[in-house]
């Protein structure tokens, strides 16, 4: 492969989508793995997009096919990496970021351990509850389990190559551009 795999993970409402939007403004280079998933797109999201949107049957084909790199059950939902899509960016040439869970990674890490591996920290546990429910996206229930959820990941980030706090969009995204290029 021409690529290299880069996984970024870290609790939910920590900030991933927006740093990773922002390194791929930074370095053309650099592509992002779109993932599978089985929960309602949320306002503005777009299939092939945000995500390749799955029935549940359709996705737990795709599991009996070996179709993912790695998937989950995440809040009552599955996420997965398709490996077709991913290994054709590879072959091209870019380096693909996947966004994933810490679960998704320990999988990939273990069936790949080539892989590169950066853990986003939040500057708080406070921040990170602040971070949450400004998104409003979700109901009180589903963040109540995504912070316990968070506190469990965070213990993780030992098992990462690179750790970077998201105190700052730019700070965070310029830190990983660079671990990217010195990967090359």
């Amino acid at each position: 492969m021409k690529g290299k795999i880069y996984l970024i993970a870290g609790p939910s409402g920590v900030g991933k989508g927006t740093v990773i939007k922002k390194i791929l403004e930074l370095d053309e280079n650099v592509a992002i793995s779109i993932s599978a998933t089985t929960r309602e797109k949320r306002k503005g999201e777009k299939d092939k997009v945000n995500y390749f949107f799955k029935t549940k049957e359709d996705f737990e084909q795709l599991v009996k096919e070996d179709g993912f790199l790695e998937y989950a059950q995440y809040a009552g939902n599955y996420y997965g990496t398709p490996k077709k899509p991913l290994f054709n960016k590879l072959e091209q040439g870019y380096d693909v970021i996947l966004e994933i869970d810490v679960q998704g990674c320990m999988q990939v890490m273990k069936k790949m351990p080539e892989v590169e591996s950066v853990f986003i920290l939040p500057p708080s546990l406070e921040e990170l509850e602040k971070r949450l429910r400004g998104r409003q996206t979700e109901s009180e229930e589903v963040i109540k389990e995504r912070l316990a959820l968070a506190k469990s990941e965070l213990d993780q980030v030992k098992h990462f190559k690179y750790s970077v706090v998201n105190n700052t969009v730019d700070e965070a995204a310029a830190k990983i551009v660079e671990i990217i290029r010195s990967g090359r």
